[in-house]
């Protein structure tokens, strides 16, 4: 029998394993771990886990391969904890949104007959935990992916076909371009939409702009929901990129803020130039 150990059951994690399960695994087991003895349970009840682990340790304990789905600080500890447990040639992978330091990190703590392959799934929701898993969270999503020097070539195609069994498109990419990539993609709105509610909720006026916050308030304001913990780590581990990325908005914000001080017939251009590169994207034009 063909073992998966996933650690973390939260949105991704318990995610992962439906998707398994819906896109029928045979003589798969799953094995599941989470803190949470709370979250063990609801992972059970909902059929995402085949059974339940004490310990990361026991939970890769003759797995075939280990899914890390953890928020990306805690990767450290849990790569550090598994890595005298692993069977031979087991892949390890992970869902963190941040790759350089994960990839660093399966460097100094694995042994070198386990391939590492970084992953990063570009799906999720502004809510999390296991309750808000959904089987078909991935379906149509990118997958990243990033092989270390040690991932066999069996390992990329395994781990591969995985991604695209359960209805994701994997993209190989290394870790330092995806971090500079995902930081002005993921990790910039996730910033802007939390500044964004703590400039207008902690203004005096607030009481009464809640009455008249509507769509555009709750669609702005939507990532500022997520989880504060993972969304925490990924500023700790992407620092610098995402730091380029706000100079880079703040100065094109100054600039937004100067036509409109200025009542500058330049403002009417911008904006349909913004429309019309949206536009481009929603349509998929030039990818």
């Amino acid at each position: 029998m063909k073992r998966i150990a996933i650690i973390g059951l939260g949105l991704i994690g318990g995610s992962l394993a439906l998707a398994l399960k819906k896109a029928g695994a045979k003589g798969t087991e799953i094995v599941g771990f989470s803190r949470s003895s709370e979250t063990v349970a609801k992972a059970k009840d909902c059929g995402a886990i085949d059974r339940a682990a004490g310990n990361p340790a026991s939970a890769v304990a003759g797995a075939d391969m280990v899914v890390i789905a953890t928020p990306v600080m805690t990767t450290k500890e849990v790569l550090a904890s598994i890595s005298e447990h692993l069977s031979s040639k087991c892949l390890v992978t992970d869902t963190g949104s941040t790759k350089a330091e994960v990839m660093q990190w399966a460097g100094e703590y694995l042994p070198a007959k386990v391939s590492f392959i970084g992953g990063h799934p570009m799906a999720g929701k502004e809510t999390f935990g296991i309750a808000e898993a959904d089987a078909n969270l991935f379906r149509g999503c990118v997958w990243c992916l990033t092989p270390s020097p040690c991932a066999t070539s069996l390992a990329v195609k395994k781990l591969k076909k995985t991604v695209e069994s359960i209805g994701a498109r994997p993209f190989f990419i290394d870790a330092e371009t995806h971090d500079n990539l995902v930081a002005g993609v993921s990790h910039l709105p996730m910033l802007l939409s939390t500044a964004f509610v703590t400039a207008t909720m902690k203004s005096r006026l607030w009481p009464e702009m809640a009455k008249l916050a509507a769509g555009g308030y709750r669609d702005f304001s939507r990532l500022a929901s997520g989880s504060s913990e993972m969304n925490r780590d990924i500023c700790l581990t992407n620092r610098e990129k995402i730091v380029d990325w706000l100079d880079r908005y703040i100065e094109v914000l100054k600039g937004y803020r100067n036509l409109v001080a200025e009542d500058s017939e330049e403002l009417a251009g911008m904006l349909a130039q913004a429309r019309e590169a949206r536009e481009k994207w929603l349509r998929r034009e030039n990818l």
